[in-house]
């Protein structure tokens, strides 16, 4: 089926008629781990109805012509392009209204799949929003009908290990964060079993809740932004194995890997059952992605501005946006966060609510000869010089 303007952003069914006529799908997703999830759904689909495709991370998965994304030099006349996290394209999965990865069940579902809930209320998760709400009481229906999930006392983490999953998840911000041992030696206070109940839970999340909301930088949305890691759904099917301890800690892990290793979140979203290997290769890049962040933004300085707040930072471009997503929740009393590193050239925004990020992020690219991204919510811009004058120019336009 030729593409057309007119499915562009189509409901499940439409998009699912699409995708059942295409002969080769082309699947291109943003780097987040919402998008990511909801490219791992359609692809299963795609793969049980025998129709051949290829997935693909980009941050900027618009398509050549539509306000900077990159050309496919690949892609055939007759293949079926589907760009998730984005509004550009004849066929858009954009996240916006709610997550991509309602979307994609649903889709998966129309295909006539059984797709997996886990990932679908992990793509949730990792869109800011909670399972149940937002389009996804469907994923969690069938999550809790099947016995897969259980919501419990604690926090969101990937690992069995608390102070492991505690010192590098970026769903909280903490004194402890970033760094092992102290986290190590602040949970070792609480006398913890080694198999943790649920009172033994409950004690562990009172305590991340009352450091990252008693924190002297906390801001008034610390305390909001840390419910989402609090009273976690444990995955707990037994076939094929859980991929993770909670969905929480799945999303932390998949959003990760949208920024550091793609391939290797792609490998992870499409897995029916995980290897060992692959679990253990993911976990070894959510873990550094989250103390690098931590860490980074230890050392950083930030400034207040009308409407935002701008931290300066010498951080690597992969945990660039997940710097300005932690200021944003847990330090900054403004809408809007920017994560810069003046050094190389890299800015990351980050906001509260949909404020055209992306616009504003390509129309700055443009006017310092540089490369602009982003959704409503989120973007980025990256310059070769004049990274102050490009960083003044964002605060202007927000």
């Amino acid at each position: 089926m030729t593409e057309t303007a007119a499915t562009r952003n189509a409901a499940p069914d439409a998009l699912a008629s699409v995708l059942a006529d295409a002969s080769f799908v082309r699947l291109v997703a943003s780097d987040d781990g919402d998008s990511l999830a909801a490219a791992g759904l359609i692809a299963k689909a795609l793969r049980t109805n025998a129709t051949p495709f290829q997935v693909r991370i980009d941050r900027d998965p618009g398509p050549d012509g539509a306000e900077g994304g990159q050309a496919d030099a690949r892609r055939e006349p007759d293949d079926t392009a589907i760009r998730i996290g984005t509004m550009a394209g004849d066929h858009a999965v954009p996240g916006v209204d709610r997550p991509a990865s309602t979307t994609a069940f649903a889709v998966a579902r129309e295909l006539g799949d059984d797709p997996d809930p886990v990932l679908a209320l992990a793509g949730v998760v990792a869109a800011g929003s909670v399972p149940g709400t937002d389009g996804s009481g469907d994923a969690l229906a069938v999550a809790e009908s099947g016995d897969v999930v259980r919501r419990r006392p604690g926090v969101a983490i990937p690992a069995a290990d608390p102070a492991d999953g505690v010192s590098a998840s970026t769903l909280v911000r903490t004194s402890y964060s970033g760094d092992p041992e102290a986290t190590r030696a602040a949970l070792a206070e609480l006398g913890l079993p080694a198999s943790l109940d649920d009172e033994a839970h409950r004690r562990l999340a009172s305590l991340v809740a009352v450091d990252v909301v008693g924190a002297e930088s906390a801001s008034d949305r610390a305390a909001s932004a840390v419910e989402r890691a609090l009273r976690p759904y444990a995955i707990e099917r037994v076939e094929p194995a859980a991929p993770f301890a909670t969905v929480g800690g799945y999303a932390d892990v998949l959003e990760a890997l949208a920024h550091e290793e793609p391939g290797t979140g792609v490998a992870l979203a499409l897995a029916d059952d995980p290897s060992d290997e692959l679990r253990s290769a993911a976990l070894d890049v959510w873990r550094t992605h989250g103390v690098d962040a931590h860490r980074a933004l230890d050392g950083a300085t930030t400034g207040r501005y009308d409407g935002c707040v701008v931290t300066r930072i010498d951080a690597t471009p992969a945990t660039l946006p997940t710097i300005a997503r932690l200021v944003r929740d847990f330090r900054s009393p403004e809408p809007v966060a920017i994560a810069v590193d003046e050094a190389a050239g890299e800015i990351a925004v980050s906001a509260v609510d949909p404020l055209g990020i992306e616009a504003v992020c390509r129309g700055v690219a443009r006017e310092f000869d540089g490369d602009g991204w982003g959704t409503e919510t989120r973007g980025g811009v990256s310059v070769s010089n004049d990274t102050t004058e490009a960083l003044a120019a964002l605060r202007e336009a927000l």
